[in-house]
């Protein structure tokens, strides 16, 4: 009977002995153990999960969590499913969420400057746009979001270039755009662009757009191809302007805390992922605005190609490009002319 209870001791010990060790190696070798991620973090955006964003950014999120050995467990949430824009930058200002993925112009409201990017007519093709965000400019954003603790990571994820889509008549010249009810993002930039236009922009949150056309809250809307055609706006609007009136781009911010709460090495990794998916999503949204225009003229879509010198020297008249070198400051301002030429 003692022999059997010494037996069963011994048992005991060696088994307890074996959790704890293994309690240890986790606690030491953190990477050495699956499935229990240490840092479970939100990433947001308002763009349909099917968008390639979204895409790009759950790929990544699989690439970081191998790399990180399960520690690290990014979840991705489409389709303004954690609010509006401004509910989400609140958000991650506070920390409830980790990232977030946004126009520059609708994270202007908190630094001005990321909105410089959407200046009306500026930039004329793709080849500027990624020598001025991934050169000087686009340093210079990111340093103004750290003063906000969001650190805004190197790469740019694409929009495109942002087209209108009338419900009642093509966009041909600005007297088109005379009193026309267009939504426009709750951005200060985007209002003062169409206003020194002669539209009447109306500020609606993107999950409301939809139904605002139906209801003819707005006349019309300006946005990339790809959201035009995800979103199905096709539906009720017909007439799209190539008019090209901005370039818009989403930056990914993180909440610096929590960014900075990750080990450095998986700092390093999350990093890479997601500038390298960015990329990647570039050149998904180019090739896929090639094959948008024929998907769309499928669904009844009439297209017209517009003239960008009429718009630019309308918004030189209206004193839009002055107006918006003094918000914007000199440094800024110079950065972007070094790129698109003189504006003001």
């Amino acid at each position: 009977m003692d022999t059997k209870m010494d037996i069963n001791r011994r048992k005991l010990i060696v088994t307890g002995a074996g959790v704890a060790g293994a309690s240890m190696a986790a606690v030491a070798f953190p990477s050495l153990v699956w499935g229990q991620a240490q840092f479970r973090m939100k990433c947001a955006n308002i763009m349909p999960g099917d968008h390639p964003l979204n895409i790009r950014l759950t790929e990544a999120s699989a690439r970081i969590r191998e790399q990180t050995n399960g520690q690290v467990d990014i979840s991705i949430f489409p389709s303004s499913q954690l609010g509006t824009d401004a509910d989400m930058l609140s958000q991650v200002r506070a920390g409830a969420i980790d990232f977030f993925v946004q126009s520059g112009l609708i994270l202007g409201s908190l630094v001005p400057v990321a909105a410089i990017n959407g200046i009306g007519f500026a930039f004329s093709d793709y080849a500027k746009v990624w020598q001025a965000m991934d050169g000087p400019l686009g340093k210079h954003i990111q340093a103004a979001f750290l003063k906000s603790n969001l650190i805004a990571f190197d790469k740019m994820w694409d929009n495109g270039f942002r087209q209108a889509l009338s419900s009642s008549r093509p966009i041909r010249t600005p007297d088109d755009l005379k009193a026309f009810k267009i939504r426009v993002p709750p951005s200060p930039l985007w209002t003062s662009l169409f206003k020194s236009l002669g539209a009447a922009p109306v500020s609606i949150p993107w999950a409301e757009t939809y139904s605002a056309l139906q209801t003819r809250m707005a006349d019309g809307i300006e946005n990339a191809l790809a959201t035009i055609y995800f979103s199905k706006m096709y539906e009720i609007s017909k007439h799209l302007s190539y008019t090209n009136h901005m370039w818009d781009g989403f930056w990914m911010v993180a909440n610096r805390k929590a960014f900075e709460s990750l080990p450095a090495s998986s700092r390093d990794i999350v990093a890479k992922a997601m500038n390298e998916a960015a990329v990647k999503q570039r050149s998904d949204v180019e090739k896929l605005n090639g094959e948008l225009a024929g998907n769309l003229g499928t669904k009844g879509v009439q297209f017209t190609r517009v003239d960008r010198a009429p718009f630019q020297e309308k918004l030189r008249q209206a004193g839009f490009y002055a107006e918006w070198k003094r918000r914007m400051g000199d440094e800024a301002w110079s950065l972007l002319e070094a790129t698109t030429g003189k504006l003001a």
